[in-house]
């Protein structure tokens, strides 16, 4: 049962790269120059380098100067324009490390005319997050611009990697897998899902008791609770926006439903009534309706239905394997298996939908790219990509049609959310 829910909740994504203008215009170009101190350790400091141009790429909205500059922090008639380099902006950061902590001073410079746009300082108490400041950094620099927002780059990433067999742990990154958090170690736990938009709190299976079981993961205590236990499988899909619904999927007589439980009153309800499989349900317009994935057509495809009746809609007419689903909102995202592609049989591709318009829109093209999830915005999406024996996070940009991938280097990913 457990293989056959794995198999329903495989989801995809692909490459694809277009130049693309911000707004009508020209995308203006940017430079990071470290002005920091030289007893700064050098790799350190080009990693952060590394990691604020990777993160303005990332956002669409920069044409990019990859080249590693180092400058003075007041700078000079050289460092101030750049004119060799044609740009537009210059972000130069100072590092100061201290007891564990770290701090950056960062200045926008126009290099046009060498005036300083802004400036600004950052700290964190824990210097092993470093890459959440630069991630920060940018975000900020990006709504400088007037720039559509990527404060998404900010979230916790919390996914679940296989280490060996029948064994896998959670842990917490950012969304290029630089920072790693190891948090439940131990046995088989899976399908991690954030509890709300704090991101303090993570639910998961673990397949290690005598049932499986949710647990919820308090990242303030370090304490965990069991949520629910259910003889086949539990899986905790999708939480509502105030927190305070799951959707789960269940089987507790060996037949997969989706069910509403509320964590304050503890009370399940079942939402669907089917003599097949439905799984990986998920919330939208508005939490009053969910979709889901469902063999009721003798294949694997999405559904609708609302939380309060029993009317189910298909929600899907194209391929006849379309194995998982995420939500935002009244937007889909669904995979769906290629029966012939000329790049292989594992192909999968990644479509969107929406629920107030018949619009179709193809996502990717080639490989095997799974599980995909929405961010806060429903610009951007995080995905598995598979390759042989390794696995990659993806981040696709849905308004810019640009793909990135960040290889995991330990461990295979299993599953994820943001």
């Amino acid at each position: 049962m457990f293989f056959l829910f794995f198999v329903c909740v495989a989801s995809v994504f692909a490459d694809s790269t277009i130049e693309i203008v911000n707004r009508g215009d020209t995308l203006q170009k940017i430079a990071v120059q470290d002005a920091s101190a030289k007893h700064i350790d050098l790799n350190f400091r080009r990693s952060f380098a590394k990691l604020l141009v990777g993160d303005l790429r990332v956002s669409s909205h920069f044409r990019v100067d990859d080249e590693y500059l180092q400058s003075s922090y007041e700078g000079g008639p050289i460092e101030n324009f750049l004119s060799d380099r044609k740009v537009d902006s210059i972000l130069r950061f100072n590092i100061t490390q201290a007891s564990g902590s770290i701090a950056a001073t960062v200045k926008m410079i126009n290099a046009k005319n060498g005036t300083t746009i802004s400036e600004r300082t950052y700290q964190l108490n824990d210097q092993r997050r470093y890459p959440f400041l630069a991630h920060k950094i940018v975000a900020e620099a990006n709504e400088q611009i007037g720039a559509p927002s990527i404060r998404w780059m900010e979230q916790s990433v919390v996914f679940a990697r296989y280490t060996e067999a029948k064994k896998s742990e959670i842990v917490i990154s950012d969304y290029t897998l630089t920072y790693q958090r190891v948090m439940v170690t131990g046995g088989l736990n899976v399908f991690p899902k954030w509890a709300s938009s704090a991101q303090d709190a993570f639910y998961y299976t673990s397949y290690s008791g005598a049932e499986p079981t949710v647990y919820k993961y308090d990242l303030k205590s370090g304490s965990r609770t069991s949520i629910i236990s259910s003889s086949g499988m539990v899986v905790c899909s999708d939480v509502s926006q105030d927190g305070r619904k799951l959707l789960l999927t269940m089987a507790p007589k060996d037949q997969t439903d989706i069910y509403l439980y509320d964590t304050q009153t503890r009370n399940v309800k079942k939402i669907t009534e089917y003599s097949g499989i439905d799984v990986n349900g998920n919330f939208i317009d508005n939490d009053q309706r969910i979709v889901f994935v469902s063999d009721r057509l003798g294949y694997a495809n999405i559904f609708a239905q609302g939380i309060n009746n029993n009317n189910v809609e298909q929600m899907v007419y194209h391929g006849r394997n379309n194995n998982s689903v995420s939500a935002h909102d009244n937007y889909i995202v669904y995979s769906s298996r290629e029966d012939k592609s000329e790049f292989g049989r594992n192909t999968f591709n990644l479509y969107l939908i929406s629920t107030k318009t018949d619009n179709l829109r193809q996502l990717t093209a080639t490989g095997e790219n799974l599980y995909p999830r929405f961010s806060t915005d429903p610009d951007t999406i995080m995905f598995i990509k598979q390759y042989q024996n390794q696995s990659a996070l993806g981040i696709i940009r849905l308004n810019a049609n640009k793909t990135y991938h960040f290889e995991l280097k330990t461990g295979k990913l299993q599953s994820i959310d943001w």
